[in-house]
C-alpha cells in the first residue's frame, strides 16, 4: 500500500470549509476526488472545485471520507507537516557560478541545500533551470498550466548552457523551455552574467534568442555574478569592473528600448548592482515598469527611494508615537547602498531638522569584499566594525540582512545577540521606504 506520510495535517484553519469537517490534525490527505495527492500542486489543482470528496486516513488506520462544499478557488483551510507533501528536489547541476559552492564551511546545514524544485519556482518564486524535470513533469506542467515559472536561462547556446551549467542537460532545459512556452506556459527569467563567458556578444544572442519566445517571456533580469573570497577549488571568474558593468548596461538598454517600441514592454532589466558598479544613475521610477524582478535586485533600490521621497512629502510634525526623535542613531547596510541612504537621511533631515543619524557601510569579510549588497551582510561582521562606536540610542538595520522570516543573520548571529553585543536596542527596518523614514524619526512601528 502506498503511503502518504508527508501528508499529515498539522493546523486546520479557523473559519476554513475544512474546520466545518471531521478533519483533524494528525490525518493523512490520501485523495481528492478519487486522484491521490502526491505533493502540494497536486493538493492545489485538485481542491480548486466547488465539490470535493476528500479521502483521508486518521493517526489510528481508520479511513475517513469527507463530502466539503466551499467556493471555486478558495483554499481548503489545511496546514501540513510538510511545506510540499513531498521531498523538496535539489539541484544535480554544478554550476561554474553557484553561490552556495562559494560559501564557508561550519554554516547551518540547511545553507548548503541547492534546491531546483518547480513547485518552489510557483509557489515561492525560486528559479530553477529545467535541467531535471521528466516528462511527466513536463506534462504535468502543460497540463495544471503552472504559471508563471521563474527560470534560469544564462544563455540559449545549448554548448554553452551545458558549460556553465557544469551538466550535459543544459541543452535539454532549452528544449524544455520552448516545449512549455508553445503550450503558453510563462515566465520570467534570469540570466547571471559571467564576463568573458556570457555577456557581451554572447548576452546579445541570448537576448535576441528569448525575445522569440514573446509572449511566454514576460520579463528577464541581468544580473552580474557574486564572488565570494571562499572559491578555493572552483574556476576562476572575473568580477565586473566599472567598463564592464557600463558596456553591459548600454548593451541591454538599448535592447531595451528597441523592445518597447515594438512590444509595449522593456521586457530586459539590468540589476541595481550593475548601476552601481558603472558608478551610472539609477533608472526612474517608470522605468521598471511593474518591478517584475524585485526579487534579482532589478529596481530595488528605485523604489524605495521612491517609497521613501512619497511619505517624506506627506508626513508633517507633530508625529504620533515618536521614540529618540533628536537623539543620536545609526544605519548600517552594505556598500553598494550606503551613498543613497546617506542622501535620503540629509533629504530627511532639510526637512525636519531633529534626526541625528549617521549611516555606516558594512565591508563584507564575511564573504569578501567583492560582496556588496545588504543581503549579504553578517551579524559579525556588524559586530567586530562597530564594536567601541558610539551608536546612539538606536540601531537600525534592513530586514533584508535576516533570513526570511526570521531574526537571525546568515551566519547565525540572532537580532538579539547583535543587540546585546553592541550595546543598543536594534530596530530592523523593513524592505519599505516609508518605514526606513518612520525609523529615522523614531516612529513607533504599527
Amino acid at each position: 500500500m502506498e503511503e502518504y506520510m508527508s501528508a499529515i495535517v498539522k493546523t486546520i484553519l479557523p473559519g476554513s470549509p475544512a474546520s466545518q469537517s471531521i478533519i483533524a490534525p494528525g490525518d493523512t490527505l490520501r485523495k481528492i476526488n478519487g486522484k491521490h495527492v502526491g505533493d502540494i500542486l497536486d493538493y492545489e489543482y485538485l481542491s480548486y472545485d466547488m465539490r470535493l470528496f476528500i479521502e483521508l486516513r486518521s493517526p489510528e488506520g481508520k479511513a475517513k471520507l469527507v463530502l466539503l462544499k466551499k467556493p471555486e478557488g478558495a483554499d481548503i483551510g489545511l496546514e501540513f507537516e510538510t511545506y510540499l507533501l513531498d521531498a523538496e528536489r535539489s539541484c544535480s547541476n554544478k554550476c561554474i557560478f553557484c553561490f552556495i559552492d562559494q560559501l564557508p564551511k561550519g554554516m547551518r546545514e540547511t545553507l548548503y541545500f541547492k534546491d531546483d524544485d518547480v513547485r518552489l519556482s510557483l509557489l515561492q518564486g525560486n528559479y530553477v533551470t529545467l535541467t531535471n524535470l521528466r516528462q511527466k513533469d513536463i506534462d504535468r506542467i502543460i497540463k495544471m498550466c503552472i504559471s508563471p515559472l521563474k527560470v534560469s536561462v544564462h544563455t540559449l547556446d545549448p554548448e554553452l548552457r551545458s558549460f556553465m551549467l557544469g551538466s550535459s542537460k543544459g541543452g535539454d532545459g532549452i528544449n524544455t523551455l520552448r516545449t512549455l512556452a508553445d503550450a503558453g506556459i510563462i515566465f520570467d527569467c534570469q540570466i547571471v552574467c559571467c564576463p568573458g563567458i556570457n555577456d557581451g556578444a554572447q548576452l546579445s544572442q541570448t537576448i535576441e534568442e528569448l525575445v522569440k519566445l514573446i509572449p511566454s517571456v514576460l520579463s528577464v533580469s541581468i544580473v552580474p555574478v557574486g564572488l565570494t573570497r571562499h572559491r578555493q577549488g572552483l574556476m576562476h571568474l572575473r568580477p565586473f569592473d566599472k567598463k564592464l558593468a557600463a558596456d553591459t548596461v548600454g548593451l541591454v538598454e538599448a535592447y531595451a528600448e528597441k523592445f518597447l517600441k515594438r512590444f509595449g514592454t522593456r521586457l530586459f532589466f539590468c540589476a541595481d548592482e550593475l548601476y552601481i558598479r558603472a558608478n551610472l544613475d539609477l533608472p526612474s521610477h517608470e522605468y521598471y515598469e511593474d518591478y517584475s524582478q524585485l526579487e534579482n535586485g532589478v529596481g530595488m533600490m528605485r523604489l524605495f527611494i521612491k517609497e521613501f521621497l512619497d511619505e517624506l512629502e506627506v508626513l508633517n510634525p507633530p508625529f504620533e508615537k515618536a521614540e529618540y526623535l533628536g537623539e543620536r542613531f545609526t544605519i548600517v547596510t552594505g556598500a553598494a547602498a550606503s551613498g543613497y541612504l546617506t542622501n535620503l537621511l540629509k533629504m530627511a533631515q532639510e526637512k525636519y531638522g531633529t534626526i541625528n543619524g549617521v549611516v555606516y557601510a558594512v565591508q563584507n569579510d564575511f564573504f569578501g569584499q567583492e560582496i556588496t549588497v545588504s543581503g549579504l551582510v553578517t551579524g559579525g561582521d556588524i559586530i567586530a566594525q562597530l564594536n567601541g562606536f558610539e551608536l546612539g540610542a538606536r540601531l537600525l538595520i534592513p530586514q533584508n540582512m535576516l533570513r526570511r522570516g526570521e531574526d537571525v543573520f546568515l551566519d547565525d548571529v540572532t537580532v538579539t545577540g547583535l543587540s546585546e553585543a553592541l550595546g543598543v536596542p536594534v530596530r530592523v527596518v523593513r524592505q519599505d521606504g516609508a518605514d526606513l523614514l518612520h525609523a529615522f524619526l523614531g516612529i513607533v512601528k504599527q
